[in-house]
């Protein structure tokens, strides 16, 4: 089991809340506000947008997949690409696409932090929480990997190419990543997949399941932050 010392803010400090559900859902509201006050709902067509891409054949797809699979080794934010993904391609479509190029581009990371420039890797990856993260994938793995991808402790971009410096094992980096960085893609793209709609002023079931799946995985910190504090607590009882 993961020591949870060793892979938590260190003592003293709380630790860092998610501001992706908050941010996104406030963006969400000031828009839908802005579109109705300025009469400007027209201009927003998800069916045009659903078209233009559609001309483009395989292409598309292709295209996401390899912009959100370079986003993570340029350190660019993959919040904003899993939006366009949710509201250009759909709650299903959208969250294969998103969810393979994140997979490639946490895997891009790992290869280059292993193989192409490590010692560059090395350089920024200084301070003791990352020889603790060092530590415990020696001890436990493909575990530590999950538990990152779930409770967001270490910036994202950064952790992917810190585990190629690991000994993780790369096909065990690959699969532990793929499952826990679903649940959070399926949540933002079934939530922006509605999204054009809510700007225009529409609640549609999806939206509602979005936004209920998007608060939910923004609660699993929450959730293990409070699990962790009845466990200390009973462990003190003892």
């Amino acid at each position: 089991m993961i020591q949870e010392r060793t892979v938590t803010p260190e003592q003293g400090r709380q630790p860092k809340r998610s501001w992706k559900a908050p941010l996104v859902l406030a963006l969400v509201a000031a828009a839908a506000a802005g579109v109705h006050l300025s009469g400007a709902t027209h201009y927003f067509q998800q069916e045009r947008l659903q078209a233009l891409i559609a001309s483009y054949g395989l292409l598309a797809p292709a295209i996401y997949i390899l912009i959100y699979a370079l986003a993570p080794v340029l350190f660019l934010p993959g919040l904003p690409i899993t939006v366009v993904g949710g509201i250009l391609f759909g709650p299903v479509w959208g969250v294969v696409y998103a969810i393979t190029g994140a997979t490639l581009g946490a895997s891009l990371a790992f290869l280059v932090a292993r193989y192409g420039a490590r010692d560059w890797v090395a350089a920024k990856l200084t301070g003791a929480k990352w020889h603790r993260l060092d530590d415990e994938v020696a001890q436990h793995g493909w575990k530590v990997v999950a538990f990152t991808r779930l409770i967001p402790v270490f910036p994202f971009n950064l952790l992917n190419y810190a585990f190629g410096l690991t000994k993780v094992p790369f096909a065990h980096y690959v699969a532990a990543s793929f499952v826990c960085m679903l649940p959070a893609c399926i949540a933002f793209i079934v939530f922006s997949s509605s999204l054009v709609g809510l700007i225009k002023g529409t609640v549609s079931p999806t939206a509602l399941l979005g936004i209920g799946l998007v608060v939910l995985v923004s609660l699993i910190p929450a959730a293990y932050r409070r699990f962790k504090g009845h466990r200390a607590a009973g462990a003190a009882a003892e």
